[in-house]
């Protein structure tokens, strides 16, 4: 079988049962895990406290194209989507470890730009760069690891979605990918409709604080959008043993996207992915709580059941099952 055939997630499964196998728990590394492959970051039990560990990669031509994006821009994004999976697990980050595999004959004030903009996202959420490494490559790739921790004596996982909750989400979707369309398609709109798109995709900022919210009112289960609202919740459902039905109508999408991508705004939305939002599942009461305490729009937009796990069902106003294909952002397969 081939990588393309069994696909990212299957792979993934595949890794993870082979470390699960191979493990040797007399280990105290072993012993003090208490989240490993599968989940946003990993987490372990230190000498005071739980720490988090996450690291991502982008690769040039495959998660982003220097023909639409600064490299200042892209550094901010680099980081941002791993601050993303700490604020996933309701953590704090802390450092940042930096990989890059560069061209020979790349300039370098590029490399500098890139460094610059890791720098500014780093400076506002209190995070030390603290090393790496560089390595030459024919195209740009850039790995990171974001170090972290908690201050709750747990984190908020995947798995932890029980039948009867409700599903909720932070802020507003489609965003980020109508940005990706516009700047791909070089679409024209208004000068504040450009600024807005073009900073959800080149710049999101990841919801650490909001993230450290939902865990303190007693939530326990979150994902942060990356792949795609149901890719992303069909990874809490079957990481869950769970079912979701979600209503497409209650799904909270931003109006600069309704306005300017009607036909494909729910599109957008549900498949469209890197929104970076919290989404998130709980009692109807912790909801409530979550919504006194966090400044940012808090959307329920469907209801966890003890269905097939990992099956995500979409409702129109009628109440009737829409077709949907599930979409999202995996490798080596085709994209939605």
């Amino acid at each position: 079988m081939k990588v393309s055939e069994i696909g990212e997630f299957g792979l993934i499964e595949l890794l993870a049962d082979i470390v699960d196998k191979s493990k040797n728990p007399q280990n105290a590394s072993w012993q003090q895990l208490l989240i490993g492959i599968g989940d946003d970051a990993a987490a372990w039990q230190g000498d005071s406290s739980i720490q988090l560990a996450t690291t991502d990669s982008l690769v040039q031509d495959i998660h982003f194209h220097l023909n639409i994006t600064s490299w200042e821009e892209l550094g901010w994004k680099a980081i941002a989507a791993n601050l993303s999976d700490i604020a996933a697990m309701g953590g704090i980050p802390k450092y940042a470890l930096v990989s890059l595999a560069l061209p020979g004959e790349l300039e370098v004030e590029y490399v500098s730009s890139l460094y610059q903009g890791m720098a500014q996202i780093a400076n506002h959420f209190g995070i030390a760069i603290v090393g790496g490494d560089v390595v030459a490559a024919s195209k740009v790739m850039i790995t990171i690891t974001v170090l972290g921790g908690l201050e709750d004596k747990s984190a908020l996982t995947r798995s932890a979605a029980m039948p009867g909750d409700q599903v909720a989400v932070t802020g507003y979707l489609g965003v980020s990918a109508a940005g990706l369309r516009m700047l791909k398609q070089k679409l024209d709109f208004d000068v504040e409709t450009t600024r807005l798109l073009k900073q959800a995709h080149l710049q999101p900022v990841p919801k650490v604080k909001e993230g450290q919210i939902l865990l303190h009112q007693g939530v326990r289960a979150a994902i942060d959008i990356s792949d795609g609202l149901i890719a992303d919740l069909a990874q809490i459902c079957k990481a869950s043993q769970v079912s979701t039905i979600i209503k497409e109508n209650s799904v909270p999408i931003h109006p600069v996207v309704q306005a300017n991508f009607k036909a494909d705004c729910r599109q957008l939305a549900l498949a469209g992915g890197e929104d970076y939002e919290l989404l998130f599942t709980a009692t109807s009461q912790v909801i409530a709580r979550v919504k006194q305490a966090i400044s940012r729009p808090v959307t329920v937009i469907g209801e966890i059941t003890a269905g097939m796990p990992g099956q995500v069902t979409v409702m129109d106003a009628v109440g009737e099952s829409i077709p949907w294909q599930q979409g999202g952002w995996e490798h080596f397969k085709s994209q939605a």
